[in-house]
């Protein structure tokens, strides 16, 4: 089986090909085709997987190529991660909207929006080339926005591309563990959008086990998002949210800390990327220990402006372990390709599973996985206070969708004014006179 990853000169791409290294099943990826535009990127990933295979004997091949279509032949499966302007374009989304006085987070808010605007022309180009020169394979996106891209590809590809993140995930995991429960025998009622969902339910042989989670102070206390939104906060709304949710909740503290910061977290993993890419041109660079110590770096910094606003002090150790979307990626395609059926949360076309979205909208929510694709599953309807939410973003998500696909300048402003982190048609225009400044890739957009 041949899988093709889209961005394979991506830092995290190793996550992936090790977790493709536990898998000796009959049937398992024989052949990996990384893709890059950038050759350095290639040459640098392709060392750290040379080294992840040493004394494995039956590791999956792996080739690098900067030529798409070469990629794409023959794929069984692709993987997308891309990163359309690089970390420097995160980093300048994230400037560019705090110099406003609104967010900057990659996928929340106005960066999300600027990275949204950026991503999808690709992303539709990638989806139309896959349509004609891999037309079986099955898309795993993880390019973000997330829920967003799988959306637009969808519009080529149907259901055969499937949006996954490792939020979710986490979060399922998390919740069970502080109940006591195993993960992989408890079933997760969660349901929104890509960095928009709450945990609603976390049945174990089928009995509901958050309610006693949310009646006991000292078990929300005891977990990341406990510590990140408070026991208060948890309770009045009956769930548990994602930690992306928390740029909604304390927007204000978030903003504040995130402008009185030293460095933008795109700007520091901008600085850090660049300089393990550049040890990695030096001959004799250990790969697979140099990734080591940048992944740890990074993974222990995720989020610490929000956890500093909560007072939520340092993650976790288990948090900082491996085992998020590229076993969901695994467990995804072992599915589809042997029929091994499993239940993920995964970003998909709703159908009928969330009432206040149309069918097309791609969702994230619980999915029976089999050889015919991902089959989203009933779940609770969301309260008033998702649904706005969810409502609203998604309005987001089609304007993003409509200035990527027309054009039309109108239809980006829109995109930024509609956001509940924006709220103002006048900073709305400001802000895409900005990011249309300095990113080229925006050129598209007309003055009308």
């Amino acid at each position: 089986m041949k899988l093709t990853i889209l961005g394979g000169g991506g830092f995290r791409v190793p996550l992936v090909y090790g977790a493709l290294l536990g898998d000796h099943a009959e049937g398992r990826v024989s052949r990996v085709t990384l893709y890059d535009a950038d050759a350095d990127r290639l040459t640098a990933i392709a060392r750290v997987l040379g080294e992840q295979a040493r004394d494995i004997a039956d590791a999956p091949a792996v080739v690098a190529t900067t030529e798409l279509d070469e990629a794409l032949r023959g794929a069984d499966f692709v993987f997308s991660a891309i990163r359309v302007g690089g970390l420097a374009g995160r980093a300048a989304d994230e400037r560019v909207a705090l110099d406003e006085g609104v967010l900057g987070q990659e996928t929340v808010g106005a960066g999300g929006i600027a990275y949204g605007l950026r991503t999808v022309p690709v992303a539709l180009d990638l989806a139309r080339r896959i349509a004609r020169t891999a037309p079986q394979a099955w898309v795993i996106n993880f390019t973000n926005p997330a829920g967003l891209v799988t959306e637009a590809m969808s519009r080529h590809l149907g259901d055969r591309v499937i949006g996954i993140c490792d939020s979710p995930v986490g979060l399922a995991r998390r919740v069970a563990r502080v109940l006591g429960a195993d993960p992989d025998r408890a079933w997760t009622d969660y349901a929104g959008l890509n960095h928009l969902g709450w945990v609603q339910g976390l049945y174990v042989d089928g009995r509901d086990e958050l309610p006693r989670l949310l009646a006991d102070p000292a078990l929300l206390a005891s977990f990341e998002e406990g510590r990140l939104f408070g026991t208060e906060l948890l309770r009045s709304l009956g769930a548990v949210p994602n930690e992306y949710l928390h740029y909604y909740y304390a927007n204000r503290e978030a903003v504040r800390a995130y402008q009185e910061a030293e460095q933008t977290r795109g700007a520091f993993l901008r600085v850090q990327q660049e300089d393990f890419y550049a040890r990695m041109r030096r001959p004799g660079t250990p790969a697979r220990a140099a990734w080591d110590r940048t992944r740890a770096e990074r993974e222990a910094t995720y989020m610490a402006e929000n956890r500093e606003v909560a007072g939520a002090g340092e993650r976790e150790e288990s948090d900082l372990e491996s085992g998020g979307y590229e076993q969901v990626a695994l467990a995804l395609m072992r599915a589809v390709a042997r029929n091994e059926r499993t239940s993920l949360i995964l970003n998909v076309r709703n159908r009928t599973t969330l009432s206040v979205l149309d069918a097309d909208a791609v969702v994230e929510v619980p999915c029976l996985v089999d050889a015919n694709g991902a089959h989203p599953v009933t779940v609770s309807p969301l309260p008033y206070h998702a649904v706005g939410l969810v409502t609203a973003v998604k309005a987001v998500e089609r304007a993003v969708l409509e200035a990527a696909g027309s054009g039309s300048r109108a239809a980006a402003v829109q995109a930024f004014a509609l956001h509940p982190l924006v709220d103002s048609t006048t900073v709305a225009r400001r802000l895409l006179d900005r990011y249309t400044e300095v990113h080229p890739g925006l050129a598209y957009l007309d003055r009308g």
